[in-house]
């Protein structure tokens, strides 16, 4: 991708806070016009990334551009950025006008532009009507309209959200959601926006980078995100996944036999080699419980709960080594009882195999699940 098509570029920048290191040799590039979201658990780095794209934090190596200009140097005023905190920050004393306002009054912009922008801004954000009311008379959407239309009078070419929805009740929460895609879409503006909540970053943004522990996993297209994790941190992050622990034991054309804590299973489009250690990620939704054995496939376990949750139902069945399996199915669909002996298979093709440490194989380890007398055939040793 060519340098211009990038408004924030990240490298090789890390961030420590005394022996603390937050942010490990993060590489990261932004597009413009682009709405990316940081997503990761509690101290995991985002908002550090966030504040250090903004200015309120200095990395302690590496490098931020912002329009290919590198901006070590430069006061957050100066960076072209503006920020929407999950509190708001607006000023109790002024009223809705008066605190979108306040950046081109602080810049003595005259009256007569202040009143059009202004203006402008409570047309995008859909607040005519309330110029007068102070932040003590507004409900929680509305106090998050006047911090976006403050932080977008000053027309920047990056918006940095740090979870911003994060106070609001669920139902205004996802309204939201929707606003914020509207207005970014509208603008054009690029969006940086940090939260912990997956679905919502599986619907707003137009790509996802996920952090653990400092260390940026991926970053990909929703879709990707969801369909193809490249880690297991990803894959038990986002969503719901039934994670597999095993080997691959052989492969034959397009198709590898691996060999679980519980039993076999086909998967199909691996590179994963023979003896290699992995993991086997299965959605709920790609999970197929049955009551004969399927070809290619062993596991077998008995029915511990059966819950009906509107949309869908969902089924867990406990494996002979304790493990829970999570299948979700229609709700008109014929349902199990608790109790039930039931066998587990999907297709092939819908497994994602997550690779474990490099040159990582079963012969290299020690491990008691995979001893050669366990038997596999589904019964009972």
């Amino acid at each position: 991708m060519a340098e211009t098509e990038n408004i924030v570029t990240i490298s090789h920048v890390s961030k420590s806070f005394g022996s603390n290191q937050v942010v490990q040799d993060l590489n990261l590039e932004v597009k413009k016009g682009e709405f990316l979201t940081l997503l990761g658990p509690s101290g995991c780095g985002k908002t550090t990334t966030l504040r250090m794209i903004a200015g309120f934090e200095t990395p302690t190596s590496g490098r931020i551009l912002l329009g290919g200009r590198d901006v070590k140097e430069s006061e957050p005023y100066d960076r072209e950025v503006n920020t929407v905190f999950q509190n708001y920050a607006l000023f109790p004393h002024m009223n809705v006008y008066e605190n979108i306002a306040f950046g081109l009054t602080m810049k003595k912009t005259p009256k007569e532009e202040i009143k059009r922008r202004v203006t402008e801004m409570l047309t995008l954000v859909q607040l005519e009507g309330y110029e007068n009311r102070r932040p003590d008379q507004l409900s929680g959407g509305q106090k998050q309209r006047v911090a976006i239309a403050r932080a977008l009078i000053n027309r920047p070419k990056v918006l940095l959200l740090d979870e911003p929805l994060g106070a609001l009740d669920l139902k205004l929460r996802k309204q939201m959601q929707f606003e914020l895609k509207r207005l970014q879409k509208k603008l054009g503006i690029t969006f940086i926006y940090v939260t912990h909540d997956q679905e919502e970053a599986l619907t707003m943004s137009d790509r996802i980078a996920i952090l653990y522990q400092g260390i940026l996993q991926q970053v990909d297209l929703p879709r990707n995100i969801y369909e193809k994790p490249a880690s297991r941190f990803v894959a038990d992050f986002i969503g719901e996944s039934n994670i597999f622990y095993g080997y691959v034991s052989e492969k034959r054309g397009g198709e590898a036999k691996v060999v679980l804590e519980n039993g076999e299973a086909t998967i199909s489009g691996t590179a994963a080699e023979p003896n290699q250690i992995v993991y086997v990620s299965v959605r709920p939704e790609d999970m197929v419980f049955s009551q004969e054995p399927k070809d290619g496939f062993t596991l077998f376990g008995t029915v511990k709960d059966v819950i009906f949750a509107g949309s869908v139902l969902k089924t867990i069945v406990e494996l002979p080594e304790k493990m829970e399996i999570k299948s979700y199915t229609s709700p008109r669909a014929p349902s199990s009882r608790i109790g039930d002996r039931l066998y587990l298979s999907w297709e092939p093709g819908s497994a994602v195999v997550v690779p474990t440490a490099d040159h990582v194989t079963y012969r290299t380890i020690d491990n008691p699940v995979f001893a050669p007398e366990k038997r596999r055939d589904g019964r009972e040793p």
